[in-house]
C-alpha cells in the first residue's frame, strides 16, 4: 500500500515537472517562431519527451520542425496528386485500432519498388501517410501501431535512402507518435539492409520495435489487438484498407 502511494506521488510530481517544462518551452519557442502559438500542449510535450525533457534540445527540435513544415508542406497538406507513383504501389494500409485505441497500419515492404527520382515523392508519401494516421487518432490518443510485413522482400525492394528518409521524418518531425512496430515474415536477406539502418534509430524508437517469429505472429499481435480489429491477413476479422481510402 505504501509503495503504491509512493509511486502515485512520484507520478504526480513527474507530471507537474513535465507540465511546468511545457510552459517554459512554449514561451521560448513562441519568442522565436510566432507560428508556435497554434500548437497545443500535447504537441510540445511530445517533442519534450522525445528529448528526455531537455528544454534546450526539445526547443531546437521543434523550431527545426516548424521551419521544415513551412518549406515541405507550404499548402498545409500533401495532395494525392503529388504522390501518384507511391499510391499506385498500394503498400500501406490503415484500419482498426489496438486495445489502447491506437490506429493500426500495415506496410508491405515487398511492394515498395524504387524508381528513378522517387526519393522526393517518397518523402511526400511518408508525410501524407503520417498526417492521415495522426488525423485518425481518437481524442486522447497520440500514438499509432505498425505492422511491417517483409514477406517476399528482396534486393530489388531495397532502398536505403528511402528508409533513412522515412526514419528521419518520423523521429524528427513526428516524435513520440510511434507506439509499437512489429516486423513479421522477415527473410534473412532483409537483415543486410537492417544492419545499415539500425545505427540511425534512436534508443526510444528501438525499444518499440519487435521482430516476430512466423509461428508466433497471430498470438503476439493478439496481445495488443483484439481479433475483431486484427487484419484478416493475420487471422483476424478486419479487411485491409488502403491508406488513401481510409
Amino acid at each position: 500500500m505504501e509503495m503504491e502511494m509512493e509511486m502515485e506521488a512520484n507520478g504526480l510530481e513527474s507530471n507537474e515537472i513535465e507540465k511546468r517544462k511545457v510552459g517554459i518551452m512554449r514561451v521560448r519557442v513562441e519568442s522565436e517562431d510566432s507560428s508556435a502559438k497554434d500548437l497545443d500542449d500535447f504537441m510540445i510535450r511530445r517533442f519534450l519527451r522525445a528529448r528526455d525533457l531537455d528544454i534546450d534540445k526539445a526547443s531546437a527540435l521543434l523550431l527545426k520542425y516548424l521551419s521544415w513544415r513551412r518549406a515541405f508542406i507550404p499548402n498545409g497538406s500533401i495532395s494525392e496528386s503529388q504522390i501518384p507513383n507511391e499510391l499506385a504501389q498500394k503498400k500501406l494500409f490503415m484500419q482498426g485500432h489496438d486495445k489502447k485505441g491506437r490506429p493500426i497500419i500495415v506496410v508491405f515492404s515487398a511492394k515498395h519498388i524504387p524508381y528513378e527520382g522517387n526519393l522526393e515523392e517518397f518523402k511526400r508519401y511518408v508525410v501524407y501517410c503520417l498526417e492521415k494516421i495522426c488525423a485518425s487518432m481518437p481524442r486522447g490518443v497520440e500514438k499509432f501501431i505498425a505492422i511491417s510485413d517483409i514477406e517476399g522482400w528482396g534486393f530489388t525492394n531495397s532502398d536505403i535512402r528511402a528508409y533513412l528518409a522515412a526514419l528521419s521524418i518520423l523521429q524528427d518531425c513526428y516524435p513520440e507518435r510511434l507506439g509499437k512496430l512489429f516486423f513479421v515474415h522477415v527473410p534473412y536477406v532483409f537483415m543486410t539492409a537492417w544492419k545499415v539502418v539500425c545505427p540511425f534509430i534512436d534508443s526510444k524508437t528501438k525499444k518499440k520495435i519487435i521482430f516476430v517469429e512466423n509461428k508466433n505472429i497471430r498470438s503476439i499481435l493478439l496481445g495488443d489487438i483484439d481479433e475483431s480489429q486484427l487484419p484478416d491477413v493475420y487471422g483476424g476479422k478486419l479487411p485491409l484498407v488502403p491508406i488513401q481510402d481510409s
